[in-house]
């Protein structure tokens, strides 16, 4: 065809593209409308929304948000109607009075692409979610803390940690590396039966992707691959080695995943991954069975994390906050010498012995706030709270920093302050808007085994040492962005007492 002959082509082309592009524009603009009687919110730039302005620190800008438009009110993530809980009330209304209307996930292009809505964590509220919970509370039951020798496991990591630490010898270390390995072990002590070893350089880099894709899934980079989910075609951008980083992941888990199911036997197993085939083989036969490779893989892989990411960030910030404020350090193991002396091990019984302790690690908790919004929640169906009309299907955010600082239950809750958690007495004292596990039907189902490991280990420590900065060291408390918050790197000397 000659060159004139295509000119009119080009013209039908170009202008059905102008079209489509005209449509696809109008039916965005049109999804950016609040539907009628939703919560209010901030305005919105065109097209992206509000999606910019959690590019820092979104906890905060949440909370700041609420003062203005209320405890429950909404945003615009690119076209995605979103709502926002702040408050200890709101979140309690919506996640415990009406748990099975907020218990479901959003439908986002992130979720589908990493887990297609499935596995454990991301699962939608169903049969699929019902079940994989279900089996990983039976197993964390079984395997883990339900088992009177289990906690003498967790002392055993705690003594390979502290001896880690000892070969320091009192010079500075950052912490982070020998903290996530010993964390990681009690939940693959579950998982697959095995601790791996400190210089496992296969098992740190998965643990060390892991985190980087915990930071990167909180970046603006994938709250705009969310609303417009054809970026993913472009070659740069953070999502990009988020989803190299999870492919990675995905292999490697499988490998493992075939390492420690051999010499299974059925019907007997000895971990996590066996009671899950078990589950598998049970189910053969139903062709709506919600088990698969597939879906083991990705609970495995969440598990890790959740078992993982927090717990770590939580013992880091405990670790820094003792170098910060040695007068509480002090305290602490004053108590510690009393109670569990400075010859045998400590045990979780003791913690009911040990306030000022408990004090602390909540306190810790509170203050520093390592998932500040949790995971994503998504209405099950239409729902009414105070007023607002929140359609099925509409995404959720659970503020739990704003719950920690919640001046209605916390005086001065910029100020790190463990006797918030005594009584006059100088007895532990529970606190109602005490969150960080979050709450409802999605709470963290590692709850007892997180207790258990940070209690442990962190008694472990300051019986041992005593911790603090290098000369002349100033650390950043600002935490390191993403899904979680943890401190930035810092070195800690850790002297024998």
């Amino acid at each position: 065809m000659s060159g004139g002959s295509w000119a009119p082509l080009w013209g039908v082309l170009a202008a059905s593209s102008a079209l489509l592009l005209l449509v696809l524009l109008v039916r965005h603009v049109r999804r950016q409308r609040r539907p009628p009687g939703f919560p209010p919110g901030p305005p919105g730039l065109p097209l992206i929304g509000n999606i910019l302005a959690l590019a820092r620190e979104p906890h905060v800008y949440m909370r700041e948000q609420s003062r203005e438009h209320g405890e429950i009110f909404s945003l615009d993530l690119g076209g995605i109607s979103t709502v926002v809980l702040n408050g200890y009330d709101a979140v309690k209304e919506c996640l415990v009075r009406q748990s099975d209307v907020f218990a479901d996930r959003p439908s986002l292009p992130l979720f589908l692409k990493l887990t297609k809505m499935e596995g454990l964590l991301n699962a939608k509220y169903g049969r699929c979610w019902t079940e994989h919970r279900k089996l990983a509370v039976s197993c964390f039951r079984h395997f883990g803390y339900g088992q009177k020798s289990f906690e003498s496991r967790i002392l055993a990591e705690s003594s390979f940690f502290l001896d880690a630490v000892d070969t320091y010898k009192g010079k500075s270390f950052d912490p982070k590396h020998l903290t996530t390995i010993a964390v990681s072990n009690v939940s693959n002590l579950v998982l697959f039966g095995e601790r791996f070893g400190y210089d496992d350089s296969d098992f740190l880099h998965m643990i060390e992707i892991f985190s980087e894709n915990i930071e990167l899934a909180a970046s603006a980079w994938v709250f705009l691959y969310n609303a417009f989910p054809l970026i993913g075609l472009l070659p740069v951008g953070k999502h990009q080695q988020l989803f190299k980083n999870a492919a990675a992941v995905y292999d490697f888990l499988l490998r493992i995943i075939e390492r420690f199911s051999e010499n299974r036997k059925p019907h007997a197993p000895r971990h996590f991954i066996d009671a899950y085939l078990d589950e598998m083989e049970r189910s053969a036969a139903d062709p709506d069975s919600t088990y698969s490779t597939e879906n083991l893989i990705f609970s495995v892989g969440e598990l890790i994390i959740a078992g993982t990411e927090t717990t770590t960030n939580a013992l880091r910030w405990a670790v820094l906050f003792m170098a910060l404020y040695p007068n509480i350090q002090v305290q602490v193991q004053k108590e510690i010498d009393q109670v569990i002396g400075p010859n045998r091990l400590p045990a979780y019984e003791e913690r009911a012995s040990t306030p000022y302790t408990e004090a602390v690690l909540h306190e810790i908790l509170r203050f520093c706030n390592i998932a500040p919004l949790g995971i994503f929640h998504a209405t099950s169906r239409d729902t009414v709270v105070r007023g607002y009309s929140i359609p099925e299907g509409t995404t959720v955010i659970t503020n739990l920093y704003s719950v920690h600082y919640d001046e209605k239950y916390w005086s001065r809750p910029e100020i790190f302050c463990p006797e918030r958690f005594l009584d006059g007495a100088g007895q532990f004292a529970k606190k109602e808007a005490f969150v960080p596990f979050s709450l409802g039907r999605r709470h963290c189902l590692g709850e007892q085994l997180a207790r258990m490991e940070l209690f442990l280990f962190f008694t472990a420590l300051l019986q041992r040492f005593h911790l603090h900065f290098p000369h002349g060291f100033i650390p950043n408390l600002k935490p390191k962005l993403g899904m979680t918050l943890q401190p930035y790197p810092y070195p800690i000397c850790a002297t024998r007492r």
